[in-house]
């Protein structure tokens, strides 16, 4: 058994302890391993342990589901590794990216999860889940760093083994609640899922901060075919303030554009009432496609984790897709999916590069970001550290390191900053009420 990698802790509690990185299997790993690699044999040329032999990571997301989709995140990682191979590998060592299909279903996340600790991959980077609770279990057994995951649960933020590299959904919330201070009331679209639960609070958090009102939760299908019951419940609940018309925040995923539709038939009586949303539930080619300049997201505010997609930091990752991947159309580089790969692929380069010569395992890479390595992002967002505990442990987000968002406003049809640099939503969370 001692061709295995050894356990990492999980909590204790919420803390990782580094002595369990060095210590023996316990029963529960030795079974899981038995379990899932027959003999716990290393799988030759997967581990990247030394000489010549590749370093193999995982990129996974759901594809061809009826909810949410992001093939555009494995997609890039391929063409990372082809682009980052094509130049000699990392430390002269080629990359190998395996992908997986989450089916956005919580059994395939979960294989995903046990197909990783099979291959003995020493990362995870760069993907997209809502099931946390089905893939981490695997992960934290094998030892496997999640590096850069797309912050769509709260597993994201209090796992020892993850290192997000944005603020997930409670930055954006947060941020985007602070800009609607101004707005009537404020209807929440979200899905009735367990995700979507943890949205309301995070929103109302910036609401207050503003000294607005709590927002009004509407729950709706993940996977609806229309939403017009709901498109016209947000409308009316939103125009009670005589003085002041309300906003209407739809955060539903991929299935934004189809409650715009529905939004937009209905909007005809409330033309007064205006939207806003986060990043990852509209871009550029949804505003376009829902009428642009005369469309429903006409001076809407939307928060967002970097900077816009036309700014010049995105240059390096423009030139990846264009020598490797320019006909991919699965491949926007507007899509926050594909900016959050190239920023945990960025991340993951820069953790091999700092191991020098010396063996690239899942422990070496979790042991160079827990002992304080900093990593530059050429200004995409601060420069991120992973600590034990970061500043929002408090209100249960220890692995939250960056709460930086942009905040985006839609002019004349096109996607454009509102404001200069980046705003800081770590206060704000600090006070909001995650305790459901």
């Amino acid at each position: 058994m001692t061709g295995r990698r050894r356990k990492r802790s999980t909590f204790l509690p919420g803390l990782l302890t580094r002595h369990a990185r060095n210590g023996v299997l316990s029963a529960g790993t030795a079974v899981a391993c038995a379990a899932l690699v027959s003999g716990c044999g290393v799988v030759p040329g997967t581990t990247g342990d030394a000489g010549d032999d590749p370093i193999t990571v995982m990129t996974w997301a759901p594809e061809d589901t009826k909810a949410t989709n992001k093939p555009g995140m494995p997609a890039f990682a391929r063409a990372y590794a082809r682009w980052v191979n094509a130049k000699g590998g990392i430390n002269g060592r080629k990359l190998n990216v395996l992908t997986c299909n989450d089916h956005n279903d919580s059994v395939a996340a979960a294989k995903c999860a046990r197909r990783a600790a099979k291959e003995n991959v020493v990362a995870v980077v760069g993907s997209y889940s809502q099931y946390a609770d089905s893939f981490f279990p695997s992960l934290e057994g094998a030892g496997i760093p999640y590096i850069g995951g797309y912050g769509i649960t709260n597993a994201e933020f209090t796992s020892p083994l993850s290192y997000p590299v944005n603020g997930g959904q409670p930055a954006l919330l947060a941020g985007l609640g602070s800009a609607l201070a101004d707005c009537g009331p404020v209807s929440l679209i979200r899905p009735d899922t367990i995700a979507g639960d943890q949205l309301p609070p995070l929103l109302d958090s910036g609401l207050k901060t503003g000294g607005h009102s709590p927002s009004r939760d509407q729950r709706a299908a993940e996977d609806a075919t229309e939403y017009d019951g709901h498109a016209d419940l947000a409308l009316r609940t939103t125009t009670t303030d005589a003085e002041n018309e309300g906003c209407v925040v739809p955060a539903l995923g991929d299935r934004n554009s189809t409650f715009m539709d529905s939004f937009r038939r209905a909007r005809e009586e409330y033309p007064d009432v205006r939207t806003a949303t986060v990043l990852g539930s509209v871009d550029q080619t949804v505003i376009d496609a829902t009428g642009g300049a005369s469309g429903p997201y006409e001076g809407s505010y939307i928060t967002g984790w970097y900077p816009v997609a036309s700014d010049p930091r995105w240059d390096a990752m423009k030139r990846v897709i264009k020598e490797e991947a320019f006909d991919d159309n699965r491949i926007d580089p507007a899509d926050a999916g594909v900016q959050t790969t190239w920023i945990a692929y960025s991340v993951f380069h820069k953790v091999v590069e700092s191991l020098g010569g010396g063996e690239v395992t899942a422990d070496t890479v979790a042991e160079a970001l827990d002992d304080g390595l900093s990593v530059s992002t050429g200004g995409l967002t601060p420069t991120l550290r992973w600590q034990f505990e970061g500043k929002l442990a408090s209100v249960g987000f220890p692995r939250l390191v960056n709460a930086d968002v942009t905040l985006q406003v839609v002019r004349e049809g096109r996607l454009v900053s509102a404001r200069k640099g980046f705003l800081d939503t770590t206060r704000t969370l600090e006070n909001a009420d995650v305790n459901y």
